[in-house]
């Protein structure tokens, strides 16, 4: 793993941590809190997926001019 990687691994364990103790914490009365937490969390799942992406096909890119 690149260290890249590595930190972009690490950010997103310490928000889903973060998203899970606040969903646990939080009362059945704040609902709409733990649905925009929610919505929030799949927002960054994706955005993070998207990124990933972004790396690999530069890492693939990368690796393709190297063998050329």
């Amino acid at each position: 793993m690149t260290k890249q990687t590595k930190i972009l691994s690490g950010v997103l364990a310490g928000v889903a941590l973060g998203a899970v103790v606040a969903i646990v914490l939080s009362s059945d009365k704040h609902s709409d809190m733990k649905d925009k937490i929610g919505d929030w969390f799949c927002d960054l799942f994706d955005k993070s997926k998207d990124r990933l992406a972004g790396v690999a096909n530069a890492v693939k890119e990368k690796v393709d001019s190297i063998k050329a």
